[in-house]
């Protein structure tokens, strides 16, 4: 059941150093592929890095919250062309969640790092930054860069009573 795999997930910053195998990146990728897009029309690419040398510079793409990349094995950077869809950004955002939820139901763990609308720290954003690093067009936005890989870390699940039910509404706003 889905909802197990959501108690337990959580986002990971350590990983083993060892690689995925094919079949673990294939699987991914199909996910990513699956991802659900408004009205079909599929805005988003992902640049899967696998390479050491290039996932310490996407480590480099913010100036807090993205170092951990260095460590793990699978980082895909998750980018759209905005003209395709005026809600690109919703649709990167399904893809870097099915891919995370995808990780975790394959016993791998995942952390999301932020891209759009964040500063690299040399006066430009840190997409691009990206965008010249990964030699994207010019006018792709990035969303996100989810790092995947072997937990080296093991994190308890959000205890039950410690979500915030109070968020939840029923049939209006402030409906208990």
């Amino acid at each position: 059941m889905l909802l197990s795999l959501l108690e337990k997930r959580r986002s990971i910053r350590k990983f083993q150093s060892e690689p995925l195998n094919k079949d673990e990146v294939a699987a991914l990728a199909e996910a990513l592929l699956r991802s659900p897009s408004s009205r079909g029309r599929n805005p988003w690419e992902f640049v899967i890095v696998t390479d050491r040398e290039l996932l310490g510079k996407l480590a480099l793409a913010k100036e807090h919250g993205s170092a951990f990349l260095t460590g793990a094995p699978l980082a895909v950077v998750v980018c759209a062309d905005p003209q395709r869809s005026d809600v690109w950004v919703e649709d990167c955002a399904i893809a870097s969640t099915l891919v995370q939820l995808t990780a975790a139901s394959m016993g791998l763990g995942s952390c999301w790092v932020q891209i759009r609308l964040r500063s690299h720290g040399d006066g430009r954003s840190a997409a691009d930054y990206l965008r010249e690093l990964l030699g994207l067009p010019d006018h792709y936005e990035v969303a996100s860069i989810i790092a995947i890989g072997r937990p080296d870390e093991t994190k308890s699940p959000h205890p039950k009573e410690s979500l915030a039910y109070e968020k939840i509404h029923r049939n209006g706003y402030g409906r208990k």
